[in-house]
């Protein structure tokens, strides 16, 4: 089957179209996700994940490369625990048409060969059904629960704890 995604590190090429599908994506990121809206929190962001502890990438369409959405992989430590947490969410334009559950594939795939991560978590307010949905799809199992683990948009928040491991 030919590749509906491609996965691309995430620059500053990109703050634009980001930007602006981020605004255009509040309602679908309510109080789950807080991606930078304007140009200044974008190239902050973007400074803080050029590696090699945090990445992000870009997740586009291949037929037209338009920004679906985009993954992060943060605090990543290698040694014997090779492992790091990840973020991802779509914009709404593309959601709910797995270009994600396609993009977060790769992106494992790629953590698992190119990072050589043995290990990626995600952390999912529990009451956010469609990234629990998203990272069930692709092989996440749920390892437990969180209260108040992180802080978004200035509240303290439960979260439930989803990881996988390199086969």
């Amino acid at each position: 089957m030919k590749p509906r995604v491609r996965i691309t590190r995430l620059t500053l090429d990109d703050e634009a179209e980001f930007v602006a599908a981020a605004r255009a994506s509040r309602a679908l990121h309510g109080r789950w996700v807080n991606p930078p809206t304007t140009g200044a929190a974008f190239r902050e962001k973007l400074a803080r994940m050029q590696g090699p502890a945090d990445l992000a990438y870009a997740v586009r369409r291949a037929d037209d490369a338009a920004l679906a959405g985009c993954i992060e992989i943060t605090q990543i430590v290698r040694g014997p625990l090779r492992s790091a947490y990840l973020g991802c969410y779509a914009f709404a334009e593309h959601a709910r048409q797995g270009l994600m559950a396609e993009g977060l594939r790769r992106l494992v795939r790629l953590a698992f060969t190119e990072l050589k991560l043995h290990r990626l978590e995600a952390n999912i307010q529990p009451e956010n059904e469609p990234s629990i949905a998203l990272v069930r799809a692709c092989g996440f199992h749920r390892e437990g629960f969180s209260p108040r683990y992180l802080k978004i948009r200035g509240r303290w928040r439960d979260h439930e704890r989803w990881a996988i491991l390199d086969s």
